[in-house]
């Protein structure tokens, strides 16, 4: 896939994300778009950020570090991937979010690199919605626990959740799922310490983006639709 499908495609997306935030009577400025770009080659992502990209994320910290490197500093990286607690150091290095902190082992890591390096890094809560064993994430009842964790650590920001509702064919059946993270974070707001937004909700991939935006999502992590089937 060239420089010129890759335009098309983030100009498909972009009409999708407009189109379903107006019908929820929403700004399409409001939603922030994720290039993920997970088995993606960094020739790839740089004709996406000429085409004007400006957040990727990515999976695994060791194919971020070529990635970078090939962008330089013009993107902003979110990692969207599991995070084991020793790579907290090289997830600090390379990225600007993290928001798949679903415990507190790796939220004290992140922390104490952050500020050993002195830089403040954006984290968001993973809520593990459909107790799914195969997906990442803290239980709905331990979101509020690692939140105020989060805000006693200095070298972190905690900015709101992220989940990964199951695979379905049909979009309206992830529907739930994006409806309970934002019901789950309109519920924490009250209650969480003074500082604390919360304002970020980080759901919707390819296949059921659309939905996500009606029911809230500000950030949309989407690959296949943008860089076409993985191989």
């Amino acid at each position: 896939m060239g420089g010129g499908e890759i335009r098309e495609n983030l100009q498909w997306v972009r009409e999708r994300i407009s189109r379903a935030a107006v019908r929820s009577g929403r700004r399409p400025e409001e939603i922030r778009l994720v290039a993920v770009t997970k088995t993606v080659d960094p020739q790839r992502v740089a004709q996406a950020a000429e085409a004007g990209v400006e957040i990727f994320g990515e999976n695994y910290v060791q194919e971020a570090r070529a990635k970078k490197e090939a962008l330089g500093r013009t993107a902003c990286w979110h990692m969207i991937g599991h995070l084991q607690s020793n790579k907290a150091r090289i997830a600090v290095d390379l990225f600007d979010a993290v928001e798949t902190v679903d415990r507190e082992k790796v939220l004290l890591e992140l922390d104490r690199h952050a500020r050993q390096v002195e830089k403040v890094l954006s984290i968001l809560i993973q809520v593990n919605l459909s107790g799914e064993p195969t997906k990442s994430g803290a239980e709905r009842g331990r979101a509020l626990e690692l939140i105020q964790r989060a805000a006693a650590c200095a070298n972190l920001r905690c900015q709101g959740l992220m989940t990964i509702p199951p695979f379905y064919d049909e979009p309206e059946k992830a529907r739930p799922f994006f409806a309970a993270l934002r019901e789950l974070r309109d519920g924490l707001r009250p209650l969480v310490p003074s500082g604390v937004g919360l304002d970020a909700l980080s759901m919707g991939m390819s296949g059921d983006f659309e939905v996500a935006i009606e029911e809230g999502a500000t950030h949309v992590r989407i690959g296949t639709a943008i860089f076409g089937k993985r191989g």
